[in-house]
């Protein structure tokens, strides 16, 4: 008999930019193509299929994206190339006139994606089964937004807004914790939207801290009119959630968070971090900052000022306003100037390092659990506090997804200090 000829799988190499939505969903994309027999390219490999999700949340984040699309055709010549994401819904004609592009694929149902391109195919459900690269794995709750924020362009590009069913979302953490992971970060577009039947958002963090062998849970972002009582009380008091929330600001001036159409004014942003820190004064915030909207007057601005100092945020994610077509900003006429926007993302900046420090510097003394993230570099390895707090632990041993027990020796500009005096697990 002759030998047989083995022939080697197919590979699929897949980049991704934007959100935390973005990278679950390109998870989501691998673990499909690995149910159809793909492999992942190894550096410097060429792969078959390269899919590249794209975000259009800004103008930065368009330009990103397509030289994502140039360099991933530039690397993998002749392989099917997909486009698919934000940009690809927004920009779909101008996307397959790029040489070397062989589909874009528009759809506000990322779950379909990969089944539009094997169409023939059995494909997995859309899920995670590990998040490569990450300690924390993130986990889709929900999509889309009905909101319509005046600057924002994501309810063109991603539809309404629409949940998952809580069982196969509870079915997905159980095997993320059964793949070793100790932290599990809910994302979605607004998850404070989430609803399956009587189920809120509440009631799934409550199912999820029921879960065995969940040791942290997050919420990736919320606004802080989604913040009720009940949620509260589930933040502070569940076994399982951290005291830290990524709580949206945009801007601490109520003129311009009403020309934002944002649901809630600076004093109900300070009523719900001051209810949140008298339960749990170690109960940390990171937000997100636009500066240079249309409108922005100099009084408005120092009204953002205010709050990251009142606050004392443990990071602030700063925006220069990004014009997006479609949107009702796009049509305010009282532009802000490209040098006074650049001047106040460098106080924005500036003033968000302050504050951070400051916040750290009470916890020097202090002992607290560490779950380290990322690999053990020129003898430290990173990790975060369960207040979201960022640590350098000084160590050659430890390596990524352990929990430490550390005394935090140290403040510096960009983390606190650790020696470890435990290792939990």
């Amino acid at each position: 008999m002759g030998d047989s000829i083995h022939t080697p799988p197919k590979t699929f190499a897949v980049a991704t930019l934007g959100c935390r939505t973005n990278q679950y969903e390109a998870e989501a994309f691998k673990n499909q193509l690995e149910g159809l027999g793909y492999v992942s390219a190894r550096e410097g490999e060429k792969a078959d299929l390269c899919i590249i999700h794209t975000c259009a949340v800004t103008e930065s984040a368009e330009s990103s994206s397509r030289h994502a699309i140039r360099s991933l055709i530039s690397r993998h010549a002749g392989s099917r190339v997909v486009v698919t994401g934000c940009l690809a819904k927004k920009e779909a004609a101008i996307l397959r006139q790029i040489e070397g592009v062989t589909d874009v694929i528009i759809s506000e149902e990322r779950e379909t994606i990969i089944q539009t391109l094997f169409p023939d195919a059995k494909v997995r459900p859309f899920a995670i089964r590990r998040f490569e690269g990450h300690t924390r794995a993130f986990v889709k709750v929900q999509d889309g937004c009905n909101h319509f924020c005046s600057y924002c362009t994501v309810p063109y590009l991603r539809g309404p807004s629409r949940s998952r069913p809580m069982d196969s979302i509870l079915d997905e953490v159980r095997a993320l914790v059964d793949s070793g992971y100790q932290e599990i970060v809910l994302t979605g577009v607004n998850i404070g939207d989430y609803v399956d039947g009587g189920n809120t958002l509440s009631d799934l963090i409550l199912h999820i801290d029921g879960i065995r062998g969940v040791k942290r849970l997050r919420l990736s972002s919320i606004n802080p009119n989604e913040v009720d009582d009940r949620l509260i009380d589930i933040i502070i008091h569940g076994q399982s959630t951290c005291p830290s929330l990524h709580l949206v600001l945009q801007s601490g001036s109520n003129r311009i968070l009403a020309s934002m159409r944002r649901l809630y004014t600076r004093e109900l942003y300070l009523e719900k971090v001051n209810r949140l820190r008298d339960q749990c004064p170690d109960c940390t915030f990171t937000t997100d900052v636009i500066v240079g909207f249309p409108g922005e007057a100099e009084e408005d601005f120092l009204d953002t000022l205010d709050i990251i100092r009142r606050v004392g945020f443990a990071k602030v994610h700063m925006f220069p306003y990004s014009e997006r077509p479609q949107t009702r900003a796009a049509r305010f006429s009282d532009k802000v100037s490209p040098a006074v926007i650049k001047e106040r993302k460098a106080q924005v900046l500036s003033l968000a390092d302050s504050v951070a420090f400051d916040l750290r510097q009470p916890f020097v003394g202090r002992t607290m659990d560490v779950l380290t993230e990322s690999g053990e570099q020129d003898g430290t390895i990173e990790g975060l506090t369960r207040n979201g707090l960022p640590v350098l632990i000084s160590s050659t041993s430890l390596h990524p997804n352990q929990c430490v027990k550390v005394c935090l020796h140290e403040n510096t500009s960009c983390a606190l200090l650790g020696t470890v005096l435990e290792i939990l697990s």
